[in-house]
């Protein structure tokens, strides 16, 4: 095998999961206050309002596609009487739409982040190093499928004897990164530009996908005050 293909199916996948985990501690225990999504809804929120829930729609669909798609074996579904062609109709209908609603999200928060000036002004480098990174990996996916499931041959591109078993190899700790040397080469820039994603994630705002409000179930109430003592009311009790 090559010193390439090792590289890119062998240590960088370990590489990802390393700077993915450990970043996202680094950052949580230095920069708390720092976890968030940075919303700029206030400077804008007429594009923001159909662009956001397309985008984190699509998004959490899409990836829960590719889990089903990458961690179910083949030989599962065979078992369970799907066959291939239901098993391509069934993964590639839902996951085009997905994908499809995902972009046109993407495109109108990209658009808002460039021709809205108060937004434009706010956005940081890695602000664009993150829209850039997770611009690619969804484009390429979107060509992959199209080019290879929904307009290629009957059947499309069966990535689960190949990418799908390469997958599952890595949490084992056992690499198998002969079985892309075949794959095509659209799905390789899929994966790698995924993989880089993950990469620099903890770095930026997208951390906030990592995080969920549980303490919001034991924080007291938010209690709003007058400035003038003559609109004050009785005292609010601090909740649960």
């Amino acid at each position: 095998m090559s010193v390439g293909l090792i590289l890119a199916w062998a240590v960088l996948p370990y590489v990802s999961i390393v700077m993915l985990v450990v970043g996202l501690v680094w950052r949580f225990r230095t920069d708390q206050y720092g976890w968030t999504s940075r919303s700029s809804q206030w400077r804008e929120s007429a594009i923001l309002r159909w662009s956001s829930p397309m985008f984190h729609f699509g998004v959490l669909f899409v990836a829960m596609g590719h889990v089903l798609g990458l961690a179910v074996p083949q030989s599962m579904t065979d078992a369970l009487g799907v066959s291939h062609h239901a098993y391509h109709l069934i993964a590639t209908v839902p996951g085009s739409i997905a994908g499809v609603v995902t972009i046109i999200g993407l495109l109108g928060l990209l658009y808002r982040r460039i021709f809205v000036k108060s937004i434009r002004l706010a956005t940081t480098r890695m602000d664009v190093i993150a829209y850039i990174l997770l611009a690619i990996p969804i484009l390429l996916g979107a060509v992959a499928t199209f080019s290879t499931q929904v307009f290629g041959p009957d059947g499309g591109y069966n990535y689960r004897e190949t990418i799908s078993v390469w997958f599952r190899s890595i949490p084992v700790l056992s690499p198998r990164p002969e079985l892309m040397v075949g794959v095509p080469l659209v799905f390789q820039l899929h994966i790698i530009a995924g993989m880089l994603l993950f990469c620099i994630w903890p770095f930026t705002r997208l951390v906030h996908v990592v995080s969920a409000p549980v303490g919001y179930f034991t924080r007291p109430y938010v209690v709003y005050r007058s400035r003038r003592p003559a609109d004050a009311t009785q005292p609010v009790p601090r909740g649960w």
